[in-house]
């Protein structure tokens, strides 16, 4: 029997969207034998802020027992599954202030090797989001990773359409079974790749 792979979720959220998601991406990853740790990324807006929108300042309530993401939770993983908004075509920026930490983990090589995937949302359809998850996967190739994106390998996405990643359009309302299943196969595929990876470094 292969070893069970270990697999980081770690997201943005403001509002819920990317939090379904991923909470979709997590559920599969542990239903397909992986080990998994879903985090959320620390938000830098001012809580006045938050607070003159109702249903972000509801999500974060909502959210208060999801750990922050650290360090150890990308060093001990085996694939990482980044999700975020698109902000103007690019990765939010809270999520962003928590990859620029990993300095001292790409220094030492502990982000080489490991199986790297993304997921986003936006407003609206094109609102820049193939362009969020190539923007993360610039930052994967700086680390050395093998990057897992879910194709047209499976019938979800034909309906879903994004090649690249999941991707739901926030403007249509909460993520439905298209954008969820399409979460749960990416996340699944990671899961497969990252296994047989493992079992052949083993081997």
């Amino acid at each position: 029997m292969s070893e069970s792979v270990n697999v980081t979720i770690i997201y943005y959220s403001s509002t819920g969207t990317v939090h379904a998601l991923a909470q979709a991406a997590a559920e599969a990853a542990e239903k397909a034998g992986a080990q998994v740790r879903l985090r959320k990324v620390a938000e830098t807006v001012p809580p006045e802020v938050i607070n003159t929108r109702p249903e972000w300042a509801q999500h974060v309530a909502d959210t208060a027992d999801i750990p922050q993401a650290v360090l150890d939770d990308v060093e001990w993983a085996d694939a990482v599954l980044l999700g975020t908004p698109t902000r103007f075509g690019n990765p939010a920026s809270q999520l962003r202030a928590f990859v620029e930490t990993t300095g001292p983990l790409w220094f030492q090589g502990k982000l080489a090797g490991k199986v790297y995937s993304a997921f986003t949302a936006s407003s609206t359809p094109h609102g820049g989001q193939e362009s969020t998850i190539l923007a993360l996967a610039n930052t994967f190739y700086h680390w050395g990773g093998v990057i897992v994106p879910p194709g047209y390998t499976n019938p979800v996405q034909a309906q879903q359409g994004n090649p690249y990643g999941t991707s739901h359009v926030a403007g249509t309302g909460a993520p439905g079974e298209e954008s969820l299943g399409a979460a749960r196969h990416q996340a699944t595929r990671v899961v497969e790749i990252a296994t047989a990876l493992k079992a052949g470094r083993v081997a």
